[in-house]
């Protein structure tokens, strides 16, 4: 048998080019439809661009300054979410949540005459602690998340109607103030969802507590065999989400000045779109929480460029469920095109010989 010249198997100067552009392009696709952010921030960038061409003056600064604190709040509870699908959950309990912290920090302030520093401080750790309630049923008393959450909502409008007596209360003028008031030009409200969304991204990609939790989600056997207390990190995922809430409801509260008692009903739907879009799989595992603030941004834009054009809240929701839709979609099939891409890739390779 004759010997194969040493270069038989090189490829021409062409095929190479044409083979790294197919890596490239196939990494590109593999991002954008994988789970992670890049997806996401594409979206927004492109939704952003073509808001003034759907709705003229869709990006004024009256519109965008109207928005951004909608977006930041969504944001904040979009990150205690994203801790929560992260351990293979999801929080019903989220309107009750937002509904406490904001009766908290206006009722007992107006009806009670307490401080505003101690109502607004009550006013996130309640929720934290209700969290911790919910990470030991789930995590210890092994009760289906869903179950938890949701009996757990009714619990706590139960409660914000017990406290507030069927009525509203308005914001302290201190908490109202810095809610609309702006530093450098930005809003405060979106200053706090950066500096929350930085501190909860730090901490999840870079400290080991992010790591477990991450391990966790991903493998719960394999996690327990690495030595990690399983059931510690579940419930102290809970509590954070549960202080994420709470921020969001005390800053809406402050936003909206006279909230209602069900403020927090819209926001059970966008922050688990927000988390999915962001590049959070339902069955826990890898998660970014900069990513959900990210989906925020997105959901918020969008709803405010439907009502530019004229859709009502019921609209707006059935366009934010067919989003999700899509992306779940998307991402299920993501795994049956990348092989079909490769396959094509293989037949456009001349076989050697």
């Amino acid at each position: 048998m004759s010997a194969r010249p040493a270069n038989a198997f090189r490829r021409k100067p062409s095929q190479q080019g044409t083979a790294i552009n197919d890596v490239d392009t196939g990494a590109t696709w593999r991002r954008l439809l994988s789970g992670n952010w890049v997806g996401i921030v594409v979206a927004t960038i492109l939704l952003f661009a073509l808001s003034p061409t759907i709705a003229h003056g869709s990006l004024g600064s009256a519109p965008l300054l109207s928005m951004l604190p909608f977006a930041a709040v969504l944001a904040i509870a979009a990150a205690g979410q994203t801790l929560v699908v992260q351990q293979r959950g999801l929080d019903l309990s989220v309107p009750g949540m937002i509904a406490l912290a904001a009766v908290l920090c206006t009722c007992t302030v107006q009806y009670h005459g307490w401080p505003t520093w101690l109502a607004i401080t009550v006013a996130v750790a309640a929720p934290g602690l209700v969290g911790l309630v919910n990470g030991v049923l789930v995590a210890v008393a092994r009760v289906m998340p869903l179950v938890v959450t949701l009996g757990m909502n009714a619990v706590l409008l139960g409660t914000v109607l017990k406290i507030s007596g069927g009525s509203p209360a308005t914001a302290p003028t201190s908490l109202s103030q810095f809610s609309v008031d702006r530093t450098l030009g930005i809003p405060n409200t979106l200053l706090i969802a950066v500096v929350v969304l930085a501190v909860g991204g730090l901490v999840a990609k870079r400290s080991a507590v992010g790591r477990r939790l991450t391990y966790i989600g991903v493998s719960v056997p394999t996690a327990s065999a690495l030595g990690i207390r399983v059931t510690r990190y579940q419930v102290v995922a809970y509590g954070f989400a549960g202080l994420a809430y709470g921020a969001a409801g005390v800053l809406l509260a402050g936003y909206t000045r006279t909230p209602g008692l069900f403020i927090g009903d819209s926001y059970v739907l966008p922050t688990v779109a927000a988390v999915v879009l962001g590049g959070t799989a339902m069955t826990g595992g890898v998660a970014s929480i900069v990513a959900s603030g990210v989906g925020a941004l997105f959901l918020t834009q969008l709803g405010q460029l439907l009502r530019s054009l004229g859709w009502n809240d019921a609209q707006q929701l059935i366009a934010q469920a067919a989003v999700l839709a899509a992306v779940v979609l998307v991402r299920e099939a993501a795994p049956a095109l990348r092989g079909l891409a490769r396959g094509r890739r293989r037949r456009a390779v001349p076989a050697a010989g």
